[in-house]
C-alpha cells in the first residue's frame, strides 16, 4: 500500500510535466489510453454476452473515472499537488461520514473543514490558493466517492478487474475527441512526451490498482483504510520533492489534520459496514 501510494502521487507528480505539451484533457486521454490497453491485454475481458447491467456498470465506472481524472488534472495547473490531493480526499472522507451511525464521525468531518479552510486562507509561499484550482479539486473528490459507489457496482458485475478495464478503454474512446481539439499533434508525438505518457498511465493507474489488489488479499480493511488516508502527505512530499511547491507551515499542518480526519471516519464507519463495504469506501 505504501509503494501504490507513492507510484500513484508521483506519477501525479510528473503527469504536470504534460501538461505543457497535452493539456490537463490531453495528459488524462494519455493516462486512460496507457492503463486502458495495459489492464484489456492482461485481463482479456469478456464482451460477448454481458448484460444490459453490466455495460451500464462499466459506463458509469468510465463516467466517474474521466470527470475524477480531468477535474484533478485542471486543479493541479491552479494548485500544488498536496493541496489537490487534500481536497480531494474530501470526497471519501465525506462518504465515509455518511455511512457512519456515530456521532463522532462529525467531528472528523469538522477536523477536514478546519483543515481546507486553513489551506484556504494561508495559501503557499509563492501566494494565495486559486479558488478555481480548489472548486476542480472539490469536483475530483466528489466524483471520488462516485467512482467509490461504481466500483462497487461494478464489481459486483465484473469478474477480476474486467469491469475496470472495460471502463477504462471507454473512458479512453470518451475523450479521445476532446484531446485530438487540444492537442498539437507536433508535440504531442515527440518521444519524450509518449515516454513520459506511458510512465504516468503505468505509475497513476496499473501500478497503484494491481497494488492495491494484492494489497486487500493481505491487510486488515481498517489497515487499508488508514493507509490510503495517507495519500495527502504523500502527495505533499511528492510535490515538494519533485516539483519543487513548498507549502506553508500552516499549509503541512491543514494536510495533517485532513489524513487524520480521513482515518477518524474510517474507524467510525467500519462500526455499521462489513469488511467488504469498508474497503470499498477506502479503495
Amino acid at each position: 500500500m505504501v509503494v501504490a501510494a507513492i507510484s500513484q502521487e508521483v506519477g501525479a507528480a510528473f503527469a504536470v510535466g504534460l501538461f505543457a505539451a497535452l493539456g490537463a484533457v490531453g495528459a488524462v486521454f494519455m493516462r486512460l489510453l496507457v492503463a486502458g490497453v495495459i489492464l484489456c491485454v492482461a485481463v482479456r475481458p469478456r464482451l460477448r454476452g454481458l448484460s444490459r447491467r453490466a455495460w451500464l456498470s462499466a459506463v458509469a465506472l468510465a463516467a466517474a473515472l474521466v470527470v475524477m481524472n480531468a477535474c484533478f488534472y485542471i486543479s493541479l495547473t491552479r494548485i500544488p499537488l498536496g493541496v489537490a490531493v487534500t481536497v480531494e480526499a474530501l470526497g471519501p472522507l465525506a462518504l465515509s461520514v455518511i455511512v457512519s451511525r456515530r456521532k463522532s464521525a462529525w467531528v472528523w468531518a469538522l477536523l477536514a473543514l478546519l483543515g481546507v479552510a486553513l489551506l484556504s486562507l494561508t495559501g503557499v509561499r509563492v501566494g494565495h490558493l486559486d479558488p478555481v484550482g480548489l472548486g476542480f479539486a472539490a469536483g475530483a473528490g466528489l466524483s471520488w466517492a462516485g467512482y467509490i459507489l461504481a466500483t462497487a457496482r461494478a464489481g459486483a458485475d465484473f469478474p477480476r478487474l474486467d469491469g475496470l478495464a472495460v471502463a477504462t478503454a471507454i473512458g479512453a474512446v470518451v475523450t479521445a475527441p476532446f484531446a485530438v481539439v487540444a492537442v498539437d499533434p507536433d508535440a504531442a508525438l515527440r518521444w519524450q512526451v509518449l515516454g513520459l505518457g506511458v510512465t504516468v498511465g503505468v505509475m497513476s493507474s496499473v501500478i497503484p490498482y494491481s497494488l492495491e489488489l494484492m494489497s486487500l488479499r493481505r491487510l486488515p480493511s481498517e489497515t487499508f483504510a488508514i493507509l490510503t488516508c495517507l495519500s495527502p502527505v504523500v502527495a505533499a512530499v511528492a510535490g515538494w520533492l519533485i516539483l519543487g511547491q513548498h507549502l506553508a507551515a500552516t499549509g503541512y499542518v491543514a494536510i495533517v489534520l485532513v489524513t487524520v480526519a480521513g482515518i477518524g471516519a474510517v474507524r467510525s464507519a467500519r462500526d455499521r459496514l462489513g469488511n467488504n463495504d469498508t474497503r470499498l469506501i477506502t479503495a
